[in-house]
Order: structure tokens, then C-alpha cells, then sequence
């Protein structure tokens, strides 16, 4: 996927430049390293917040700083509706049935 976003955030996980860097993605629109990088990031997120799902999904959208700073998942309408969006889909999928 070569999708950008307006904060430059590029490919499927929409990774800014210096977290895919970090997470050693050198072409960040390959979408299967863009997929390992950002999965990676997550794990690292996971680690940072003691699992927390929340705070994870919120430092994602916000950065960890960000959200180390407030505590709790910032109070910002983009994050909020974002964190709230992917826990709904995160129980969506968790508690769905396998067709097979």
C-alpha cells in the first residue's frame, strides 16, 4: 500500500519514518514489512504499557510520550475515537465464529 497520511504516517500500519526505521523497515510501502514492523511497534507498546490494551492502541495513535505524559489515553478526539474503534474491533473478532 503506498497510503500516506496528512502526519506522514506511510503504509498499512501507517508508520511514521523514524518508528518504521526504528523497527527496521527499509521500504515501508512493502506491506509485509510494514505488517512485521508494525506488529513489532505494537509489541514494544505492549511491553511499555504492562499490556494495558487501551494505553497500547492509544500510544499507537498518539505516541507513548504522549500518553506516559497524560497517564491514560489522551483527550484528543482522534485518539479517543480511535482507541475506541479498534477495542470494538478487537472484541468483534475475538468473540466471532470460525466459519471452518
Amino acid at each position: 500500500s503506498t497510503a500516506i497520511s496528512p502526519a506522514g504516517a506511510q503504509g498499512l500500519m501507517q508508520l511514521i519514518p523514524p518508528t518504521a526505521k526504528e523497527m527496521s523497515v527499509v521500504n515501508p510501502f512493502n506491506p509485509e514489512e510494514n505488517i512485521f514492523g508494525g506488529t513489532r511497534y505494537l509489541r514494544v507498546l505492549a511491553n511499555q504499557f504492562d499490556g494495558d490494551l487501551r494505553l497500547t492502541v492509544a500510544a499507537y495513535n498518539a505516541g507513548p510520550g504522549t500518553v506516559k505524559r497524560k497517564g491514560s489515553v489522551p483527550n484528543y478526539a482522534e485518539t479517543k475515537k480511535y482507541v475506541k474503534r479498534v477495542i470494538r474491533l478487537y472484541h468483534h473478532y475475538l468473540h466471532s465464529k470460525d466459519p471452518n
